[in-house]
């Protein structure tokens, strides 16, 4: 005999009023970071239109994802792998509204599991990452888009290619049939002025179009230098506590 489906709860108050208040929250401070960037692409004399904000996400909770997708949010990145499938997984009734961007340090064993949800990859550094991501995308059946990262100060630690590997890594880029050269990434060196490093990562950038003109792309700043980065040309923004704050929320009530 089969057991019949209960029906699944109806949330509590408390709940929907918790949820409530953290979509008021993302979008109060939504609207201000779009602000801070339409601000500075009117600075540099740029159309605030060609600047694509990367909501990242990381530590936080697949559902705000879900009130983020709601606010309008269509881009989207993670830098831990087994944060971001669990997420792209939950969320898999929002494709294809939403991009997923994975913006961390990729370990070539995490390939597989990344060509699987990711729309762009920004952290493509080193030849053997190229020929991981080639072969996964493949077995995926999926296009990926990759962003070299660049080091803009040969600090260990926080990856990225010297500029001169650049078109070493896009030609091998280019020449694996599902992945695409689209670009530059770079995290501006900390304790430095942000300017100098965004305008090199420019010429990086320059210097990569004339082989892949395709290579439009310039992701760079975050919460405290989009501005700097705007400035310098960035055509993406990836911004993690200006929108979702700085520590994870506390579990909603049950």
């Amino acid at each position: 005999m089969t057991t019949p489906l209960r029906p699944a709860p109806e949330e509590s108050r408390e709940v929907r009023e918790a949820r409530e208040a953290r979509r008021a929250f993302l979008a109060g401070r939504l609207a201000a970071v779009r602000e801070r960037i339409a601000d500075a692409a009117r600075a540099a004399g740029r159309d605030h239109t060609g600047i694509t904000l990367i909501t990242v996400t990381k530590t936080w909770p697949a559902e705000d994802v879900r009130l983020l997708a709601g606010l309008g949010v269509r881009d989207v990145g993670e830098n831990q792998d087994q944060q971001a499938s669990a997420k792209a997984a939950a969320c898999a009734d929002l494709a294809p509204a939403l991009s997923w961007h994975f913006i961390g340090q990729l370990q070539s064993n995490k390939a597989p599991s990344v060509a699987r949800y990711a729309d762009m990859v920004h952290s493509v550094d080193r030849a053997s990452l190229v020929s991981a991501l080639g072969k996964a995308a493949q077995r995926a059946e999926r296009d990926l888009r990759c962003l070299i990262q660049v080091s803009l100060d040969a600090a260990a630690g926080r990856g990225g290619a010297h500029p001169d590997e650049v078109p070493r890594i896009a030609a091998l880029i280019a020449g694996l049939p599902r992945l695409t050269v689209a670009g530059v990434m770079a995290v501006a060196p900390p304790q430095e002025p942000a300017g100098p490093a965004f305008a090199l990562l420019r010429r990086v950038r320059e210097r990569l179009l004339g082989e892949h003109p395709g290579a439009v792309v310039m992701s760079a700043g975050m919460s405290g230098d989009l501005e700097a980065a705007i400035a310098a040309g960035a055509t993406h923004v990836r911004v993690g506590s200006a929108v979702l704050g700085h520590r994870p929320p506390a579990p909603l009530p049950h």
